[in-house]
């Protein structure tokens, strides 16, 4: 019964009954968080074996009479290490985490190898060392492994300051530059942080060597959804339209998104160059599922490819063609040919020209110079001194007058129609500014072309004048005036007209 009372003194002594107790508390609370990792609490299990071992034998020494108080050190420096697992568990681990405090891994040990050390002060002092001895022992010893494991140190604080500053966190995607891997990291620990790649590998870094480099974090930024901007090229003979191939791929990629691409920023397509046989272009999209590069960019291919198909814009490939012509008077006629009468054909469009005789209008069609716009460019300016008329062959282009705020729409010229004529024949300003609403082919009358015609045949300047006041004509219509009336004006019209144009060109009546 003796030894059955001291036992009993012993473990209540001990707080053997307190430390059961908080251990399976604390894992309770442990089973119950899931996110909590429990490799701190099966320390802890073994650490509470070993106290209500430590504590019983020290119980039966004192029980039989054994004087000696190793057993009962042992127990508490076993009760001290497993509170400390079990303290900074229940507070570092779950506590503070639900009250939105997340601190890093590293220092959490640092927390916990300062109790341990804390611990074993107090055991060495209740079992008699010397602390101050202990210290000044570790200082020198801290020193030596100092001098002998720089580089090993400078990796431990590397992790720390990654930790505390959390620049790189996990489930970043870095890469630390041209030819380095890239990849996701899984894991920050005191010497050295761990990436996965894609090629199912995983890179072990060491941290002196992210502290010391450039580190890319892919896809991160400010306030902004993880997501990651990839360009791809492609290629297309030179001979088609920039605009149509643009047009074609972006109106794919935007309409019908796709399903690891981003919708803001939209993907865009942009011309970066030519080659020998091509134009090089490059779709821009934004990744937003970074750890499948290449099935995005086979989607993004796919749908380029298919996009160019229906809009019959075939790519391009690398070739190198040599062309034998055996050029010849009659060839070179022939080609010329061809193009004075499509320039023909565009001047008879143009009432201004129909009075002309076939041979002046053969000499103009000569004088033309071709002109063509893309999509978007301005063709005139409103307020520009200008001389030159503008016959449009393919596309469209729209009419606007004022500007800034107070600019709007009038008009929208198809293929066919001309403008820019009061320009040509007076040398007035221009009223209105032209803009290409498609990718546009023109011809351009200039003023010197058109002079030499002129004095050949000064009577055409009333010719002139007569079409450009029949032109003018529906204004006073709309104004109701009277037949004798609109003659009269119209009459007068022609003939300051006819002289302001005899005027421009310097042709005296």
């Amino acid at each position: 019964m003796e030894l059955i009372g001291a036992l009993g003194r012993e473990l209540w002594s001990s707080h053997t009954p307190f430390v059961l107790i908080t251990y399976f508390a604390i894992k309770a609370l442990i089973r119950r968080s899931p996110r909590v990792d429990n490799d701190r609490a099966r320390i802890a299990g073994p650490l509470v074996v070993l106290h209500v071992i430590a504590a019983i034998v020290a119980g039966m020494q004192t029980g039989t009479g054994y004087e000696s108080n190793i057993a009962e050190i042992c127990a508490l420096a076993f009760e001290l290490l497993a509170f400390v697992s079990l303290g900074t568990t229940l507070v570092l681990r779950i506590v503070l985490p639900r009250v939105g405090v997340d601190l890093p891994r590293i220092l959490i040990d640092l927390i916990t190898g300062a109790c341990v050390i804390v611990v074993l002060i107090i055991v060495g002092k209740r079992a008699g060392f010397s602390v101050a001895g202990l210290i000044t022992t570790s200082a020198v010893l801290t020193a030596v492994i100092g001098f002998s494991l720089q580089d090993t140190l400078g990796s431990v604080m590397g992790g720390l300051s990654l930790q505390i500053d959390k620049s790189v966190s996990v489930g970043d995607w870095i890469t630390l530059g041209p030819g380095q891997p890239q990849g996701r990291v899984v894991e920050i620990r005191w010497r050295y942080t761990a990436i996965e790649t894609r090629n199912w590998e995983t890179v072990i870094i060491p941290n002196s060597q992210i502290v010391k480099s450039q580190v890319t974090i892919l896809g991160r930024r400010t306030g902004e959804s993880v997501q990651h901007r990839r360009k791809l090229e492609f290629f297309v003979d030179y001979r088609t339209s920039p605009n149509d191939v643009m047009a074609a791929v972006e109106d794919a990629l935007r309409n019908d998104s796709l399903p690891k691409m981003a919708k803001s920023p939209a993907p865009n397509v942009v011309m970066m160059g030519y080659r020998d046989s091509y134009a090089v272009y490059e779709v821009r999209y934004w990744l937003t599922d970074l750890a499948n590069d290449d099935r995005g960019d086979s989607d993004v291919r796919t749908r380029t490819w298919y996009a160019l198909r229906r809009a019959g814009i075939p790519l391009g490939i690398p070739a190198q063609s040599i062309f034998l012509t055996h050029e010849t008077p009659e060839r070179r006629d022939a080609k010329s040919r061809e193009e004075i009468e499509r320039r023909m054909a565009a001047l008879g469009s143009v009432d201004l020209f129909r009075a002309l005789p076939p041979e002046q209008r053969e000499e103009l069609a000569q004088s033309l110079t071709f002109k063509p716009y893309a999509a978007g460019e301005a063709i005139t300016h409103e307020g520009d001194k200008d001389d030159g008329l503008y016959m449009l062959l393919e596309g469209e282009a729209v009419v606007r007058i004022g500007r800034g705020p107070d600019e709007r729409q009038v008009a929208r010229l198809v293929a066919g129609q001309f403008f820019g004529e009061m320009s040509l024949m007076t040398g007035e300003a221009r009223t209105a500014t032209v803009i290409a609403a498609t990718d546009l082919v023109t011809y351009r009358v200039d003023k010197p072309a058109f002079e030499h015609v002129l004095r050949s045949l000064p009577q055409l300047s009333e010719q002139i004048a007569e079409v450009l006041v029949q032109r003018r004509a529906g204004l006073s219509q709309a104004q109701n005036e009277r037949d004798e009336v609109r003659n009269k004006r119209m009459e007068t019209a022609r003939h300051d007209l006819a002289s302001k144009i005899r005027g421009f060109f310097g042709i005296s009546d």
